[in-house]
């Protein structure tokens, strides 16, 4: 019987189409960065985090909204307070005035000023004792205040918050802007100015309610510090929320870059020794203790790289055995011609002639032989499957092979059930080509009038094939040999050079590129005999 060398099979239930070459450029297409092609892992999934961060660091701007609004309700509240504290002194005799405003100035933590028709200060909280709005001097300020400082001139500059006018002290109430429009206007006007520490001043002025002489306006002064430290205490809460995050997301980006990317380049240089082939037992890392999709790629790339190695192995195999088994009938042929230029007797002649014509068919059948061996996987990966009935297959064989004639009156019996479906996904020229050289084999080596019996019937999910004869069977020993190139057990009596020995490995190549096996066994029943099974798995268990 004629044997095979197993090897790594392709999946033949898929097809690679024409276009193979053009989806791969459109997957590689899908899958580019343009913009960060050639940038690390490391740095990318840094910039995401980070990204993120300066998304938080917004808030920052924020505050100074909010700081604006604050703003604009104390604006609204001294607008208030002027027109009541000038309704307030009207109210009273004007000797009484100076008590009032004192104690109204006192209340709202204010500066109150009146001054005549005339712009001329006639009452002044300051100069009645009470300095309740006073100017800090930056100067004399520490390092933290210089900070905020510095820190709220830079947001006011990237924000484009308008610059408030600097605050400047003036006696005469002309000079006043506030006053200026009170006093032209019977309005309540008001002012935000900037200290010298950066810290809001308000400034509103009313005018007195009555006409005539003693008519007036009357200014109210704030500085509204704790604005600003309202400000700057929300800021430098919000920036140790943005330090602690900042720092907890780049250890967290540097872990996860380090157990994506690290394990990447492992997988890269391993990747790179087994394309240079300088070491032949190059071990990929398969990271069993990674259950997520680099552990998959790991496993994936380690298997492929052990494939890969086997079927190096076995085409190195396999071009060693086809050195070794055209060596024989080339010998041979080289004797026979060598022997023809001197050997005179036409008998000896005919017959050395006939040696070179057998020698020559041998190398042609093996030559045939190795050559679709050698192509056959690559051929089975890129067929498209089709579903096909081994039942009915089986018996158009058998009744091919009766029409021909059996040698030996051989005889050829199919046992199958009709009622159970036999159909499997494969390419029907190769599978009867495996069953054709089933049996043949089996006529072969029947004895005359021997009886072949082929049997199908399904288990579960899977076609059985088998196929039993009467001859002398095939040794335990032997039963995964005959299955190897190059490797022969024939009948006795049958000529030297009939067969290849590529036979049986041709067929399980076949059968096991259809997801299947097949095997050798001894006769169920115990009777002398070989035994071939094929198992395959049914279309509708694809």
């Amino acid at each position: 019987m004629e044997p095979g060398i197993d090897s790594p099979r392709n999946d033949g239930g898929g097809a690679v189409g024409g276009d193979g070459v053009e989806r791969g450029d459109e997957d590689a297409r899908a899958l580019s960065l343009r913009w960060s092609a050639r940038v690390s892992l490391t740095p990318r999934i840094l910039f995401v985090n980070v990204f993120a961060l300066a998304l938080l660091a917004g808030g920052f701007f924020y505050l100074d909204s909010y700081r604006s609004r604050i703003v604009d309700g104390r604006v609204a509240q001294s607008i208030r307070e002027a027109r009541l504290i000038a309704e307030a002194l009207v109210s009273v005799p004007e000797d009484r005035r100076a008590d009032l405003a004192l104690r109204l100035a006192r209340d709202m933590g204010a500066r109150v000023r009146v001054f005549d028709e005339t712009g001329k200060p006639v009452i002044d909280t300051r100069r009645l004792g009470l300095r309740n709005v006073v100017l800090q001097d930056p100067d004399k300020q520490d390092w933290r205040q210089a900070a905020a400082r510095f820190l709220d001139a830079g947001i006011d500059t990237v924000v484009g918050t308008p610059r408030a006018p600097l605050y400047r002290e003036h006696y005469e109430g002309r000079d006043w802007p506030d006053i200026r429009t009170a006093r032209d206007t019977p309005t309540v006007a008001a002012t935000v100015w900037r200290a010298p520490d950066r810290t809001p001043i308000i400034t509103a002025a009313s005018p007195l309610p009555i006409r005539g002489p003693g008519a007036g306006v009357v200014m109210t002064t704030i500085n509204a510090r704790e604005i600003t430290q309202t400000v700057r205490l929300e800021r430098y809460r919000l920036g140790v929320v943005l330090l602690v995050v900042s720092i907890a997301s780049v250890l967290l980006s540097l872990f996860l870059a380090r157990t994506i990317v690290q394990p990447l380049r492992k997988l890269a240089r391993a990747a790179v020794r087994v394309r240079v082939g300088r070491a032949r037992e190059v071990v990929v890392p398969r990271l069993p203790e990674r259950r997520d999709e680099i552990g998959m790629l790991a496993r994936a790339l380690s298997d492929m790289s052990l494939a890969l190695r086997a079927r190096i192995d076995a085409i190195e195999a396999f071009a060693a055995d086809v050195t070794h088994e055209m060596k024989n009938p080339l010998a041979s042929l080289r004797s026979a011609v060598e022997g023809m230029t001197t050997v005179k007797d036409p008998t000896l002649q005919a017959r050395l002639l006939a040696i070179v014509r057998d020698d020559v068919q041998r190398l042609d059948r093996l030559i045939t032989d190795i050559a679709e061996a050698s192509r056959l996987d690559a051929q089975l990966s890129r067929t498209k499957f089709e579903p096909v009935d081994l039942g009915a297959m089986i018996a158009a064989l058998i009744a091919s092979r009766e029409a021909r004639g059996v040698e030996r009156g051989v005889r050829l019996q199919f046992d199958r059930r009709t009622d159970l479906p036999l159909i499997v996904p494969g390419e029907g020229a190769r599978l009867e080509r495996v069953l054709e050289n089933l049996i043949e084999n089996a006529v072969s080596f029947s004895p005359d009038g021997g009886l072949i019996l082929l049997s199908a019937t399904c288990d579960h999910d899977v076609v059985v094939v088998a196929i039993e004869d009467q001859g002398p069977g095939v040794p335990e020993a032997a039963r995964e040999q005959v299955f190897r190139r190059f490797q022969s057990l024939r009948p006795a009596g049958e000529a030297f050079g009939k067969h290849s020995g590529l036979g049986l490995a041709i067929a399980r190549t076949i059968v096991e590129a259809h997801q299947g096996s097949i095997v050798a066994t001894a006769r169920a029943d115990g009777a002398a005999g070989a035994r071939f099974v094929i198992r395959m798995p049914m279309e509708n268990a694809r």
